[in-house]
Protein backbone atom coordinates (compact mmCIF):
# COMPACT_ATOMS: atom_id res chain seq x y z
CA UNK A 1 0.00 0.00 0.00
CA UNK A 2 1.54 3.62 -0.73
CA UNK A 3 2.17 6.17 1.69
CA UNK A 4 0.18 9.33 1.63
CA UNK A 5 2.60 12.16 2.10
CA UNK A 6 2.80 15.67 3.13
CA UNK A 7 4.76 18.37 4.36
CA UNK A 8 4.24 20.56 7.02
CA UNK A 9 6.24 23.50 9.06
CA UNK A 10 5.86 24.40 12.50
CA UNK A 11 6.80 22.78 16.00
CA UNK A 12 6.93 18.75 15.82
CA UNK A 13 6.28 19.22 19.48
CA UNK A 14 2.61 19.98 18.83
CA UNK A 15 2.28 16.82 16.48
CA UNK A 16 -0.58 14.48 17.52
CA UNK A 17 0.55 11.59 16.11
CA UNK A 18 1.90 7.85 17.48
CA UNK A 19 5.34 8.55 15.83
CA UNK A 20 7.65 11.11 15.63
CA UNK A 21 10.80 10.44 13.73
CA UNK A 22 13.87 12.93 14.56
CA UNK A 23 16.75 12.12 12.35
CA UNK A 24 19.85 13.35 14.17
CA UNK A 25 23.80 13.25 12.45
CA UNK A 26 26.59 11.88 14.17
CA UNK A 27 27.95 13.19 17.71
CA UNK A 28 25.10 15.64 17.33
CA UNK A 29 24.37 18.57 19.44
CA UNK A 30 21.07 18.91 20.54
CA UNK A 31 18.76 21.10 18.42
CA UNK A 32 17.73 24.21 19.52
CA UNK A 33 14.57 23.52 17.50
CA UNK A 34 13.52 20.86 19.67
CA UNK A 35 14.08 22.42 22.76
CA UNK A 36 10.21 22.34 23.65
CA UNK A 37 9.46 18.46 22.53
CA UNK A 38 12.53 18.25 25.18
CA UNK A 39 10.56 19.61 27.91
CA UNK A 40 7.65 17.62 27.00
CA UNK A 41 9.66 14.30 27.47
CA UNK A 42 10.83 15.50 30.80
CA UNK A 43 14.55 16.13 29.37
CA UNK A 44 15.15 12.82 28.28
CA UNK A 45 15.89 13.72 24.69
CA UNK A 46 19.09 16.01 25.14
CA UNK A 47 20.21 13.96 28.44
CA UNK A 48 20.27 10.67 25.76
CA UNK A 49 22.31 13.00 23.30
CA UNK A 50 24.26 14.10 26.27
CA UNK A 51 24.94 11.17 27.78
CA UNK A 52 25.71 9.48 24.38
CA UNK A 53 22.73 6.50 25.09
CA UNK A 54 22.07 7.72 20.98
CA UNK A 55 25.27 8.59 19.04
CA UNK A 56 23.47 9.53 15.48
CA UNK A 57 25.18 6.83 13.96
CA UNK A 58 24.38 4.93 10.95
CA UNK A 59 21.17 2.55 11.90
CA UNK A 60 20.99 3.51 15.24
CA UNK A 61 18.00 4.34 16.99
CA UNK A 62 16.15 4.89 20.53
CA UNK A 63 12.48 4.65 20.86
CA UNK A 64 11.49 7.19 23.69
CA UNK A 65 7.55 7.18 24.76
CA UNK A 66 5.63 9.94 26.72
CA UNK A 67 2.19 10.28 27.80
CA UNK A 68 -0.44 13.54 27.41
CA UNK A 69 -0.39 15.69 24.22
CA UNK A 70 1.71 15.31 21.29
CA UNK A 71 3.71 12.97 19.97
CA UNK A 72 2.70 9.36 21.58
CA UNK A 73 6.59 8.50 20.71
CA UNK A 74 9.62 9.37 19.44
CA UNK A 75 11.84 7.38 17.49
CA UNK A 76 14.99 8.99 17.02
CA UNK A 77 17.40 7.53 14.59
CA UNK A 78 21.06 8.23 13.74
CA UNK A 79 22.14 9.22 10.10
CA UNK A 80 25.50 8.78 10.66
CA UNK A 81 28.73 10.77 9.19
CA UNK A 82 27.65 9.76 5.48
CA UNK A 83 26.68 12.37 2.84
CA UNK A 84 23.87 14.09 4.29
CA UNK A 85 21.33 12.99 1.51
CA UNK A 86 22.81 9.49 1.54
CA UNK A 87 22.76 9.32 5.23
CA UNK A 88 19.10 11.11 5.79
CA UNK A 89 17.98 8.14 2.80
CA UNK A 90 18.84 5.45 4.83
CA UNK A 91 17.63 6.70 8.37
CA UNK A 92 14.26 7.36 7.25
CA UNK A 93 14.15 3.66 5.35
CA UNK A 94 14.70 2.10 8.54
CA UNK A 95 12.52 4.96 10.30
CA UNK A 96 9.96 3.30 7.60
CA UNK A 97 10.53 -0.19 8.21
CA UNK A 98 10.44 0.33 12.54
CA UNK A 99 7.32 2.35 11.75
CA UNK A 100 5.79 -0.81 10.10
CA UNK A 101 6.60 -3.46 12.59
CA UNK A 102 5.28 -0.98 15.37
CA UNK A 103 1.91 -1.40 13.33
CA UNK A 104 1.31 2.45 14.25
CA UNK A 105 -0.21 3.36 10.61
CA UNK A 106 1.23 6.81 10.22
CA UNK A 107 4.54 8.74 11.93
CA UNK A 108 5.77 12.32 11.36
CA UNK A 109 9.48 13.31 10.28
CA UNK A 110 11.82 15.69 11.77
CA UNK A 111 15.23 16.70 10.27
CA UNK A 112 17.03 19.79 10.59
CA UNK A 113 16.40 22.32 7.21
CA UNK A 114 14.69 19.05 5.43
CA UNK A 115 14.86 20.95 1.71
CA UNK A 116 15.66 19.97 -1.98
CA UNK A 117 17.26 16.23 -2.23
CA UNK A 118 17.73 15.27 1.20
CA UNK A 119 13.62 16.07 1.63
CA UNK A 120 13.21 13.96 -1.90
CA UNK A 121 15.69 11.23 0.11
CA UNK A 122 13.36 10.89 3.38
CA UNK A 123 10.04 10.57 1.19
CA UNK A 124 11.89 7.80 -0.68
CA UNK A 125 13.15 6.28 2.40
CA UNK A 126 10.42 6.15 4.19
CA UNK A 127 8.57 4.35 1.44
CA UNK A 128 11.65 1.87 1.13
CA UNK A 129 11.50 1.29 5.01
CA UNK A 130 7.03 1.29 5.30
CA UNK A 131 6.68 -1.27 2.27
CA UNK A 132 5.25 -4.63 2.71
CA UNK A 133 4.61 -7.31 0.74
CA UNK A 134 1.32 -9.16 2.15
CA UNK A 135 -1.41 -9.66 -0.49
CA UNK A 136 -0.66 -13.85 -1.07
CA UNK A 137 -0.81 -13.84 2.66
CA UNK A 138 -3.95 -15.17 4.27
CA UNK A 139 -5.67 -12.42 6.12
CA UNK A 140 -4.68 -11.73 9.89
CA UNK A 141 -7.37 -11.85 12.37
CA UNK A 142 -8.44 -8.21 13.16
CA UNK A 143 -7.35 -8.39 17.32
CA UNK A 144 -3.67 -9.58 16.05
CA UNK A 145 -3.84 -7.12 12.81
CA UNK A 146 -1.42 -4.12 12.91
CA UNK A 147 -1.38 -1.36 11.15
CA UNK A 148 0.27 -0.78 7.86
CA UNK A 149 1.88 2.70 7.38
CA UNK A 150 -0.51 4.98 5.23
CA UNK A 151 0.52 8.27 6.13
CA UNK A 152 3.63 10.43 6.61
CA UNK A 153 4.01 13.80 7.34
CA UNK A 154 7.53 15.47 7.05
CA UNK A 155 8.40 18.81 8.64
CA UNK A 156 10.17 21.36 6.32
CA UNK A 157 11.19 24.81 6.65
CA UNK A 158 9.12 26.35 4.29
CA UNK A 159 5.84 24.39 2.90
CA UNK A 160 5.31 26.30 -0.64
CA UNK A 161 9.32 25.75 -1.50
CA UNK A 162 8.79 21.90 -0.59
CA UNK A 163 6.21 20.80 -3.25
CA UNK A 164 8.31 20.05 -6.00
CA UNK A 165 11.09 17.96 -3.73
CA UNK A 166 7.91 15.88 -2.34
CA UNK A 167 6.16 15.72 -5.72
CA UNK A 168 9.62 14.28 -6.59
CA UNK A 169 10.26 11.71 -3.67
CA UNK A 170 6.73 10.50 -3.86
CA UNK A 171 7.22 9.91 -8.39
CA UNK A 172 10.18 7.90 -7.32
CA UNK A 173 9.07 5.91 -4.40
CA UNK A 174 5.38 5.34 -6.76
CA UNK A 175 7.75 3.84 -9.47
CA UNK A 176 9.91 1.85 -6.88
CA UNK A 177 6.85 0.24 -4.77
CA UNK A 178 5.48 -0.70 -8.57
CA UNK A 179 9.43 -2.38 -9.02
CA UNK A 180 9.46 -4.15 -6.04
CA UNK A 181 6.07 -5.12 -6.46
CA UNK A 182 6.25 -6.75 -9.49
CA UNK A 183 10.24 -8.23 -8.19
CA UNK A 184 8.10 -10.19 -5.28
CA UNK A 185 5.40 -11.92 -7.07
CA UNK A 186 5.86 -15.42 -7.71
CA UNK A 187 6.68 -16.65 -11.36
CA UNK A 188 2.94 -18.53 -11.96
CA UNK A 189 1.51 -15.13 -11.30
CA UNK A 190 3.85 -12.59 -12.64
CA UNK A 191 4.23 -14.01 -16.26
CA UNK A 192 5.04 -12.27 -19.39
CA UNK A 193 1.88 -11.26 -20.12
CA UNK A 194 1.18 -10.13 -16.36
CA UNK A 195 4.05 -7.62 -17.16
CA UNK A 196 2.72 -6.55 -20.30
CA UNK A 197 -0.63 -5.63 -18.40
CA UNK A 198 1.81 -3.64 -15.92
CA UNK A 199 3.05 -1.99 -19.00
CA UNK A 200 -0.48 -1.20 -20.24
CA UNK A 201 -1.76 -0.08 -16.86
CA UNK A 202 1.20 2.64 -16.36
CA UNK A 203 0.42 3.51 -20.15
CA UNK A 204 -3.58 4.11 -19.95
CA UNK A 205 -2.52 5.85 -16.23
CA UNK A 206 0.03 8.34 -17.92
CA UNK A 207 -0.82 8.17 -21.83
CA UNK A 208 2.21 6.29 -22.94
CA UNK A 209 1.94 4.61 -26.02
CA UNK A 210 2.12 0.66 -25.21
CA UNK A 211 3.02 -1.98 -27.99
CA UNK A 212 3.62 -5.85 -26.87
CA UNK A 213 4.76 -8.06 -29.52
CA UNK A 214 4.63 -11.79 -28.81
CA UNK A 215 6.10 -15.29 -30.50
CA UNK A 216 4.41 -14.48 -34.00
CA UNK A 217 5.60 -11.56 -34.24
CA UNK A 218 8.90 -11.70 -33.33
CA UNK A 219 9.52 -14.16 -35.88
CA UNK A 220 8.43 -11.96 -38.51
CA UNK A 221 11.32 -9.70 -36.73
CA UNK A 222 13.64 -12.70 -36.93
CA UNK A 223 14.22 -12.41 -33.15
CA UNK A 224 15.31 -16.11 -32.95
CA UNK A 225 18.05 -15.32 -29.91
CA UNK A 226 14.93 -14.21 -28.00
CA UNK A 227 12.98 -17.07 -29.53
CA UNK A 228 15.58 -19.80 -28.34
CA UNK A 229 15.27 -19.00 -25.05
CA UNK A 230 11.24 -19.16 -25.16
CA UNK A 231 11.37 -22.49 -26.95
CA UNK A 232 10.30 -24.89 -24.17
CA UNK A 233 8.05 -22.32 -22.40
CA UNK A 234 4.06 -22.54 -23.06
CA UNK A 235 4.00 -19.07 -22.12
CA UNK A 236 4.09 -16.76 -24.74
CA UNK A 237 7.13 -14.49 -24.93
CA UNK A 238 6.58 -10.86 -24.77
CA UNK A 239 9.06 -7.85 -26.18
CA UNK A 240 6.96 -5.14 -24.58
CA UNK A 241 7.49 -1.02 -25.72
CA UNK A 242 6.38 1.98 -23.47
CA UNK A 243 7.21 5.51 -25.36
CA UNK A 244 6.94 8.26 -22.90
CA UNK A 245 6.94 11.71 -24.97
CA UNK A 246 7.75 14.69 -22.83
CA UNK A 247 10.22 16.02 -25.30
CA UNK A 248 9.77 17.63 -28.45
CA UNK A 249 8.44 15.60 -31.57
CA UNK A 250 11.30 14.07 -33.15
CA UNK A 251 13.92 13.61 -30.10
CA UNK A 252 15.69 11.14 -30.23
CA UNK A 253 14.94 9.34 -26.85
CA UNK A 254 16.69 7.62 -23.84
CA UNK A 255 16.35 3.83 -24.00
CA UNK A 256 16.00 1.89 -20.80
CA UNK A 257 16.18 -2.17 -21.72
CA UNK A 258 15.13 -4.35 -19.13
CA UNK A 259 15.87 -8.04 -19.26
CA UNK A 260 12.48 -9.85 -17.72
CA UNK A 261 13.06 -13.01 -17.33
CA UNK A 262 10.11 -14.51 -14.74
CA UNK A 263 11.37 -17.62 -13.95
CA UNK A 264 14.51 -19.13 -14.79
CA UNK A 265 15.53 -22.76 -14.32
CA UNK A 266 18.86 -22.49 -16.19
CA UNK A 267 17.26 -24.69 -18.99
CA UNK A 268 18.47 -27.89 -19.88
CA UNK A 269 22.01 -26.35 -18.18
CA UNK A 270 19.78 -26.45 -15.26
CA UNK A 271 20.57 -24.86 -11.65
CA UNK A 272 20.94 -26.08 -8.57
CA UNK A 273 17.77 -26.85 -6.71
CA UNK A 274 18.90 -24.75 -3.47
CA UNK A 275 17.76 -21.04 -3.89
CA UNK A 276 16.21 -21.79 -7.11
CA UNK A 277 12.79 -19.74 -6.03
CA UNK A 278 14.79 -17.11 -5.86
CA UNK A 279 15.34 -16.78 -9.81
CA UNK A 280 11.58 -15.40 -9.89
CA UNK A 281 13.89 -11.98 -9.42
CA UNK A 282 15.19 -12.52 -12.88
CA UNK A 283 13.13 -10.10 -14.47
CA UNK A 284 14.25 -7.13 -11.91
CA UNK A 285 15.70 -5.45 -14.35
CA UNK A 286 12.10 -5.45 -16.52
CA UNK A 287 10.62 -4.51 -13.62
CA UNK A 288 12.69 -1.31 -12.88
CA UNK A 289 11.68 -0.63 -16.32
CA UNK A 290 8.43 -0.02 -15.44
CA UNK A 291 8.70 1.65 -12.13
CA UNK A 292 11.18 4.14 -13.73
CA UNK A 293 8.65 5.08 -16.52
CA UNK A 294 5.82 5.14 -14.15
CA UNK A 295 8.02 8.02 -12.30
CA UNK A 296 9.41 9.48 -15.11
CA UNK A 297 5.96 10.17 -16.58
CA UNK A 298 4.97 11.27 -12.87
CA UNK A 299 7.82 13.69 -12.92
CA UNK A 300 6.41 15.52 -16.34
CA UNK A 301 10.79 15.40 -17.81
CA UNK A 302 11.34 17.17 -20.44
CA UNK A 303 12.03 14.49 -22.78
CA UNK A 304 11.46 11.37 -25.08
CA UNK A 305 12.23 7.89 -23.48
CA UNK A 306 11.20 4.60 -24.66
CA UNK A 307 11.77 1.20 -22.24
CA UNK A 308 12.24 -2.25 -23.81
CA UNK A 309 11.15 -5.26 -22.26
CA UNK A 310 11.98 -9.11 -23.14
CA UNK A 311 10.47 -11.35 -20.85
CA UNK A 312 9.93 -14.72 -21.33
CA UNK A 313 10.85 -17.62 -18.92
CA UNK A 314 13.91 -20.49 -19.11
CA UNK A 315 12.29 -23.70 -19.16
CA UNK A 316 12.97 -27.42 -19.85
CA UNK A 317 11.43 -29.59 -22.33
CA UNK A 318 11.76 -31.34 -25.28
CA UNK A 319 11.38 -28.19 -27.76
CA UNK A 320 13.89 -26.48 -25.34
CA UNK A 321 17.85 -25.34 -26.65
CA UNK A 322 20.59 -27.50 -26.45
CA UNK A 323 24.45 -26.67 -25.57
CA UNK A 324 25.46 -26.70 -29.24
CA UNK A 325 22.59 -25.39 -30.92
CA UNK A 326 23.56 -22.00 -33.26
CA UNK A 327 20.80 -19.84 -33.67
CA UNK A 328 20.73 -16.28 -35.96
CA UNK A 329 19.82 -13.42 -33.79
CA UNK A 330 18.15 -10.07 -35.51
CA UNK A 331 21.05 -8.41 -36.58
CA UNK A 332 21.97 -11.30 -38.47
CA UNK A 333 25.11 -12.29 -36.45
CA UNK A 334 24.80 -16.17 -35.25
CA UNK A 335 25.51 -17.51 -32.03
CA UNK A 336 26.47 -20.82 -30.62
CA UNK A 337 24.42 -21.50 -27.01
CA UNK A 338 27.58 -23.49 -24.85
CA UNK A 339 25.42 -23.02 -21.69
CA UNK A 340 21.12 -22.34 -21.37
CA UNK A 341 21.63 -20.63 -18.27
CA UNK A 342 23.30 -17.81 -20.02
CA UNK A 343 19.92 -16.94 -21.19
CA UNK A 344 19.61 -13.41 -20.20
CA UNK A 345 21.81 -12.17 -23.06
CA UNK A 346 20.14 -13.94 -25.30
CA UNK A 347 16.73 -12.11 -24.95
CA UNK A 348 18.55 -8.78 -24.72
CA UNK A 349 20.71 -9.08 -27.97
CA UNK A 350 17.19 -8.86 -29.61
CA UNK A 351 15.91 -6.05 -27.60
CA UNK A 352 19.06 -4.05 -28.01
CA UNK A 353 18.85 -4.61 -31.88
CA UNK A 354 15.30 -3.05 -31.73
CA UNK A 355 16.56 -0.43 -29.62
CA UNK A 356 18.38 0.97 -32.83
CA UNK A 357 14.78 2.04 -35.05
CA UNK A 358 14.96 4.40 -32.15
CA UNK A 359 17.82 6.30 -32.87
CA UNK A 360 18.17 6.57 -29.19
CA UNK A 361 20.66 9.34 -27.81
CA UNK A 362 21.55 6.88 -25.26
CA UNK A 363 20.74 3.44 -24.05
CA UNK A 364 20.82 1.72 -20.52
CA UNK A 365 20.17 -1.54 -20.07
CA UNK A 366 19.32 -3.18 -16.57
CA UNK A 367 19.55 -6.93 -15.85
CA UNK A 368 19.94 -9.45 -13.21
CA UNK A 369 22.62 -11.15 -15.94
CA UNK A 370 25.80 -13.06 -13.83
CA UNK A 371 26.23 -14.55 -10.91
CA UNK A 372 30.34 -13.28 -11.35
CA UNK A 373 28.86 -9.90 -10.33
CA UNK A 374 28.21 -11.05 -7.37
CA UNK A 375 31.62 -12.67 -6.52
CA UNK A 376 33.25 -9.57 -7.95
CA UNK A 377 31.17 -6.36 -6.33
CA UNK A 378 29.16 -8.21 -3.69
CA UNK A 379 25.64 -7.30 -2.92
CA UNK A 380 26.16 -3.20 -2.52
CA UNK A 381 27.34 -2.46 -6.22
CA UNK A 382 26.15 -2.42 -9.31
CA UNK A 383 28.48 -3.48 -12.07
CA UNK A 384 28.92 -1.21 -14.95
CA UNK A 385 29.97 -1.34 -18.25
CA UNK A 386 29.77 -0.16 -21.69
CA UNK A 387 31.36 1.44 -25.18
CA UNK A 388 30.63 5.45 -24.35
CA UNK A 389 32.84 6.56 -21.42
CA UNK A 390 31.18 9.91 -21.35
CA UNK A 391 27.95 7.96 -20.99
CA UNK A 392 29.18 5.73 -18.17
CA UNK A 393 30.33 8.40 -16.24
CA UNK A 394 26.86 9.94 -16.64
CA UNK A 395 25.19 6.27 -15.52
CA UNK A 396 28.04 6.22 -12.44
CA UNK A 397 27.04 9.85 -11.21
CA UNK A 398 23.43 9.20 -11.69
CA UNK A 399 23.67 5.96 -9.62
CA UNK A 400 25.34 7.89 -6.87
CA UNK A 401 22.71 10.75 -6.76
CA UNK A 402 20.18 7.59 -6.64
CA UNK A 403 21.81 5.69 -4.23
CA UNK A 404 22.76 2.55 -6.20
CA UNK A 405 26.28 2.67 -6.36
CA UNK A 406 28.05 1.41 -9.33
CA UNK A 407 31.77 0.57 -10.38
CA UNK A 408 33.02 0.40 -13.91
CA UNK A 409 34.70 -2.95 -15.20
CA UNK A 410 36.60 -2.88 -18.10
CA UNK A 411 35.58 -4.03 -21.76
CA UNK A 412 39.23 -4.78 -23.16
CA UNK A 413 39.16 -5.84 -26.35
CA UNK A 414 41.51 -8.78 -25.48
CA UNK A 415 38.42 -10.40 -23.72
CA UNK A 416 36.41 -10.80 -26.53
CA UNK A 417 38.64 -13.87 -27.55
CA UNK A 418 36.55 -15.56 -24.54
CA UNK A 419 33.14 -15.21 -26.59
CA UNK A 420 35.02 -17.06 -29.97
CA UNK A 421 33.19 -19.74 -31.53
CA UNK A 422 34.10 -22.42 -33.78
CA UNK A 423 31.44 -22.60 -35.20
CA UNK A 424 29.56 -19.46 -35.14
CA UNK A 425 29.37 -15.60 -34.70
CA UNK A 426 30.24 -15.83 -30.78
CA UNK A 427 29.35 -17.77 -28.26
CA UNK A 428 26.76 -17.26 -25.30
CA UNK A 429 29.37 -17.72 -22.46
CA UNK A 430 33.25 -17.55 -22.48
CA UNK A 431 34.05 -19.56 -19.61
CA UNK A 432 34.35 -19.00 -15.61
CA UNK A 433 36.73 -15.68 -15.69
CA UNK A 434 35.69 -12.12 -16.17
CA UNK A 435 32.37 -13.82 -16.48
CA UNK A 436 30.23 -10.37 -16.01
CA UNK A 437 32.55 -8.83 -18.82
CA UNK A 438 31.96 -11.43 -21.15
CA UNK A 439 28.66 -11.43 -20.74
CA UNK A 440 28.85 -7.35 -21.41
CA UNK A 441 31.16 -7.88 -24.81
CA UNK A 442 28.11 -10.46 -26.05
CA UNK A 443 26.03 -7.47 -25.72
CA UNK A 444 27.98 -4.73 -27.19
CA UNK A 445 28.09 -6.56 -30.56
CA UNK A 446 24.18 -5.81 -30.79
CA UNK A 447 24.27 -2.11 -29.27
CA UNK A 448 27.02 -1.30 -32.16
CA UNK A 449 26.28 2.37 -33.46
CA UNK A 450 24.12 3.72 -30.02
CA UNK A 451 26.13 5.17 -27.18
CA UNK A 452 25.10 1.85 -24.88
CA UNK A 453 25.26 1.01 -21.03
CA UNK A 454 25.00 -2.22 -19.46
CA UNK A 455 24.24 -2.22 -15.63
CA UNK A 456 24.66 -6.13 -14.32
CA UNK A 457 22.30 -6.00 -10.91
CA UNK A 458 22.48 -9.34 -10.12
CA UNK A 459 23.68 -8.49 -6.85
CA UNK A 460 21.72 -5.79 -5.74
CA UNK A 461 18.07 -5.87 -7.32
CA UNK A 462 17.33 -8.07 -4.81
CA UNK A 463 18.63 -9.43 -1.34
CA UNK A 464 18.88 -13.11 -0.07
CA UNK A 465 19.39 -11.63 3.89
CA UNK A 466 17.98 -8.94 5.88
CA UNK A 467 19.19 -5.64 5.08
CA UNK A 468 18.48 -3.63 8.65
CA UNK A 469 16.86 -0.88 6.90
CA UNK A 470 14.78 -3.19 4.86
CA UNK A 471 13.48 -6.81 4.69
CA UNK A 472 15.22 -9.44 2.36
CA UNK A 473 13.88 -9.04 -0.83
CA UNK A 474 13.61 -6.78 -4.10
CA UNK A 475 15.68 -3.41 -3.59
CA UNK A 476 13.66 -1.41 -6.29
CA UNK A 477 17.01 -1.21 -8.00
CA UNK A 478 17.73 0.05 -10.20
CA UNK A 479 15.20 2.51 -10.44
CA UNK A 480 16.78 4.95 -8.91
CA UNK A 481 19.97 4.89 -11.61
CA UNK A 482 16.97 5.12 -14.54
CA UNK A 483 15.14 7.99 -13.16
CA UNK A 484 18.35 10.05 -12.35
CA UNK A 485 20.45 9.34 -15.65
CA UNK A 486 17.05 10.44 -17.85
CA UNK A 487 16.64 13.84 -14.59
CA UNK A 488 20.13 14.64 -15.63
CA UNK A 489 19.17 14.42 -19.29
CA UNK A 490 16.18 16.45 -19.13
CA UNK A 491 17.47 19.48 -17.25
Amino acid sequence: MAIAFDVRAGDPARAATPLLVVALPAEPAFPRALAALDRRYGGALSRAVRRKDFQGGKDESLLLFAPGAGPERVLLVGAGTADPVKGLTRAATLAGRKAAGLGVGRLAFWAADLVGEALEGVVVGLSLGGWEFKELHSPVPAAKRKKALTAATVYVPNVRAARSALAAGVAVAEGQNITRRLAMLPGNICTPEYLARAARDIGRRHRLAVKVFGRREMTRMKMFSFLAVAQATTQDPKLIVLEYRGGRRGEAPVALVGKGLCFDSGGISIKPAASMEMMKFDMSGAAGVLGAMEAIARLKLRINVVGLIGSTTNMLGGEAMKPGDVVRASNGKTIEIQNTDAEGRLVLADVLHYARRYKPQAVVDAATLTGAVVVALGSTTVGVMGNDQAVIDEVLAAGRRGGEVGWQLPLFEEYKELIKSDVADMRNIGGRGAGTITAALFLAEFAEGMPWVHLDVAGTAYSETDMVVMPKGPTGTPVRTFVEFVRGRAR
